[in-house]
């Protein structure tokens, strides 16, 4: 998966930055996840960019619950990755297994295009807001939401401190007339411990000051502000936390 992989390479110096979820630079830098079992990583958070909700769809209109899971065909996203981490907890939080339903670890295309053709009855995604592979989905299939069940958001929220109660606001996608409550990861960028202070200030100082200018880009991109930024799951790099304690954020 690629935050693991860019946790791995930020880690061992091959690169100097890169993009995590929050989730995983967590368990990388504590050494808490294959492949760093044992071996906590010299990473630290650089800045957040933005939220991503895990989004569940399904076509079937009786599938109003993560519990209504049981049976069902569903894809929870690519081994290890963020997003399977997350689907695994949410339906382990639910009282139920992958032993339960018929799991598929489909990529987001592949996903997309089982949903589509009626091959999987649950994907489970994880997206900034919007997911382009889910409005591919939604332009030409009704597809239901499901929320989160309050308990099960709750009991995650508490226990891992990187996940935070969300929300996919309504008519965020076509025919999705009602907010739905989902468990957010956050997309962080990691930077190398060892990379001096000034030179990691002047890299946040320098895409905060001009972040304007690639807010047309894509809708993410306007949640690149310093009060998301200073959001990071992991220990702040200091030339990070310099330029956050300037905005008065730290």
């Amino acid at each position: 998966a690629a935050s693991v992989e860019n946790s791995r390479l930020v880690g061992s110096g091959e690169i100097q930055i890169g993009m995590a979820m929050s989730s995983v630079s967590f368990k990388a830098y504590k050494g808490e996840v294959d492949p760093f079992k044992g071996t906590p990583q010299p990473i630290l958070g650089l800045f957040s960019m933005y939220p991503a909700p895990q989004h569940v769809l399904t076509l079937d209109p009786n599938i109003k619950s993560i519990r209504d899971l049981k049976g069902k065909k569903v894809s929870v996203g690519a081994p290890g990755s963020g997003c399977e981490t997350i689907s695994r907890l949410i339906i382990e939080t639910a009282g139920l297994t992958y032993d339960d339903m018929r799991i598929s670890y489909y990529s987001q295309p592949e996903a997309a295009q089982a949903l589509k053709d009626r091959n999987v009855e649950v994907v489970f995604w994880n997206f900034s807001l919007p997911g382009s592979a889910v409005s591919e989905v939604t332009a030409v299939r009704d597809v239901y939401f499901i929320s989160v069940d309050k308990d099960i958001v709750e009991e995650l929220t508490s226990k891992f401190t990187y996940y935070k109660e969300g929300k996919i606001p309504a008519n965020t996608y076509k025919g999705q007339d009602y907010d739905v409550v989902a468990i957010q990861d956050g997309n962080d960028v990691v930077i190398n411990k060892d990379i001096d202070e000034n030179t990691a200030y002047l890299l946040v100082k320098t895409l905060f000051e001009n972040a304007e200018n690639i807010f047309d880009v894509h809708p993410s991109a306007k949640k690149l502000i310093p009060e998301n930024g200073v959001k990071v799951g992991i220990e702040m790099h200091p030339g990070a936390e310099k330029y956050f304690k300037e905005k008065g954020l730290l």
